[in-house]
C-alpha cells in the first residue's frame, strides 16, 4: 500500500517538475511579463498615492497598508490565473482526452500536480519583483516567521480551492467547441472578485460579501491580507477552516461534475 502511494506521488512529482522547464523554454514570454508587471506596479503605486493625497484613512486602512496590499496583490496575481480551461479545451478539441484518461494516473490529480507546479514556479519568478517593490515602491514585508508560515499554508490551501473550482468550470468545454470566451470570462471574474485590484474592504458591503463568498478570494485576498498585515495571525485557524471547507465541498462537486461531463465529448470536425 505504502509502495503504491509512493509510486503515485513520484509520478505526480514528475508532472509538477516539468513546469519549470516549460517556463525556461519560453524565456521571452517570461521577460515580457516581468516588464509588464513593473509597469503595473508603477501605475498602482502612483494611483494610490494620489487617492490618499488628502491624508487620513480609507475604510480603516492607511496609505502604507493599502500600498502593501495592492503591491503584493499585483505581484501574486498569477495565483488566480489559470490555463486549465484552455488546456482542457485543447484536449477535447484534438481528441487527446481519451488518451489522458487511459494513463495509469488519476486525471484530476495529475492536473492538480501540474497546477501546483505552475503556482510554485510563478511565486519564485516574482522574487525580483518583490525586491523592486521593496526598494522602489516602499513595500514592507513582515519579519515575523509566524506570518510567513501562515501565509504559506493559506497559499497552499487557496490554490487547492481555486484549482477545484477551475476543474468544475473546465468541464463546460465538454459542451462547447469554443473555449476562448469561457477563459476570458473566467480571468475577468477572477481578477475582480479575488481582490487583485482593490482590497475587499473598499467595496460596498453587499459586494464585499459576494467576493468573500467566491473561491478566488481564498487564493489571493486571504494570503495577501495575512502578509500585508491587514488580517492578524490569530485569524489563521478560522481562515484555514474556511479554506478546508471549500476544499471538501468543491472536491466532491468537482468529481461529480467531471463524471457527468465526460459522458458528453464534443470534438470539432466530428
Amino acid at each position: 500500500m505504502i509502495r503504491r502511494i509512493w509510486t503515485k506521488m513520484r509520478a505526480l512529482a514528475a508532472f509538477a517538475g516539468m513546469i519549470p522547464k516549460l517556463f525556461l523554454a519560453y524565456r521571452l514570454w517570461v521577460w515580457m511579463d516581468f516588464f509588464v508587471r513593473i509597469f503595473s506596479l508603477t501605475v498602482f503605486y502612483y494611483f494610490w498615492n494620489a487617492v490618499y493625497a488628502g491624508g487620513g484613512d480609507i475604510r480603516g486602512l492607511s496609505l502604507a497598508q493599502t500600498l502593501n496590499y495592492i503591491l503584493l496583490a499585483q505581484i501574486l496575481s498569477p495565483l488566480v490565473q489559470s490555463r486549465l480551461p484552455m488546456v482542457m479545451g485543447r484536449l477535447v478539441r484534438e481528441g487527446d482526452v481519451g488518451i489522458e484518461l487511459l494513463r495509469p494516473v488519476d486525471f484530476q490529480s495529475r492536473w492538480y500536480a501540474e497546477c501546483m507546479g505552475v503556482s510554485a514556479t510563478m511565486i519564485v519568478i516574482q522574487i525580483p519583483l518583490v525586491i523592486i517593490a521593496c526598494v522602489c515602491f516602499e513595500m514592507h514585508l513582515p519579519s515575523d516567521p509566524r506570518v510567513w508560515a501562515v501565509f504559506a499554508v493559506t497559499v497552499w490551501l487557496g490554490q487547492a480551492v481555486v484549482f477545484l473550482f477551475d476543474w468544475m468550470f473546465s468541464c463546460l468545454v465538454f459542451y462547447t467547441t469554443e473555449v476562448w470566451g469561457l477563459w476570458v470570462l473566467r480571468e475577468g471574474v477572477a481578477a475582480f472578485f479575488s481582490g487583485a485590484l482593490v482590497p475587499l474592504q473598499f467595496m460596498p458591503e453587499w459586494l464585499e460579501r459576494i467576493c468573500r463568498a467566491m473561491p478566488f478570494a481564498q487564493a489571493l485576498y486571504v494570503p495577501v491580507s495575512i502578509l500585508s498585515g491587514i488580517a492578524p495571525v490569530s485569524d489563521a485557524p478560522r481562515l484555514w477552516l474556511i479554506q478546508i471547507a471549500w476544499i471538501v465541498g468543491l472536491g466532491i462537486l468537482s468529481r461529480t461534475f467531471f463524471g457527468v461531463a465526460i459522458r458528453k465529448v464534443t470534438v470539432q470536425g466530428g
